[in-house]
């Protein structure tokens, strides 16, 4: 990093440091999950489309599932295979339907992982950038009445090294903020669209005989 972009932080109070210091592991933590989660929606939604195909080609040609689509596909079958000639056909759809949501809600909730994070980030850095940048002016007034003088170049540096630490903070917060919005709605859109096929899987499988159900899933 350039000398002139490491000054405000070498020159700042302590407390204005530790703060900035805060503020880019937030950042660094923010970025990691957001590659992270990146790459799993990015997996999700693959298997969201295989999914809708081997949905398509139950009886027929069906691609290979993985990770969730398998999971959900499982747990359907299972659910089928374990009739009860006593069952009604409806008490059979919502057994199957009732358990493939189960499964996955659970797998949903696991790509839910650091999104309480990023919410945190985005939330409370702007805060605790405030926090530095208020007690960075407070250092820079006391400085300029300790050398009473008010000329330009003894207010500046005081100043912008408390600006740093605001800057710092919505560096941190607006990333986590907008890959937050992006992902709940990435997550929500996923789930109605598995809802939609794991609706349509229940009222067909309900129809059928469990004989068929043997080695559907790869």
């Amino acid at each position: 990093m350039p000398t002139g972009l490491l000054t405000p932080f070498l020159d700042a109070d302590p407390i204005v440091k530790g703060v900035m210091v805060l503020l880019v592991l937030a950042s660094v933590g923010c970025w990691t999950v957001i590659l992270e989660k990146s790459w799993r929606m990015l997996q999700l939604r693959r298997r969201l489309g295989a999914f809708d195909a081997w949905r398509r080609g139950v009886q027929a040609g069906r691609p290979a599932l993985a990770g969730t689509a398998k999971t959900v596909a499982e747990a359907g079958l299972a659910a089928w295979r374990d009739q009860d000639t006593d069952e009604a056909r409806a008490e059979r759809r919502e057994r199957i339907e009732r358990s493939m949501r189960l499964s996955l809600n659970a797998q949903l909730r696991e790509l839910e992982w650091g999104l309480p994070f990023l919410a945190s980030v985005g939330s409370v850095t702007p805060f605790i950038g405030l926090f530095g940048t208020v007690w960075g002016i407070m250092r820079s007034f006391s400085s300029i009445a300790a050398s009473q003088d008010t000329s330009l170049a003894v207010v500046a540096p005081g100043i912008a090294e408390a600006l740093s630490a605001t800057a710092l903070g919505l560096f941190a917060a607006i990333p986590a903020v907008l890959a937050y919005n992006h992902f709940v709605t990435e997550l929500d859109r996923s789930g109605k669209r598995f809802g939609t096929g794991i609706a349509e899987l229940a009222e067909r499988f309900a129809r059928e005989r469990p004989g068929a159900a043997a080695g559907m899933v790869d």
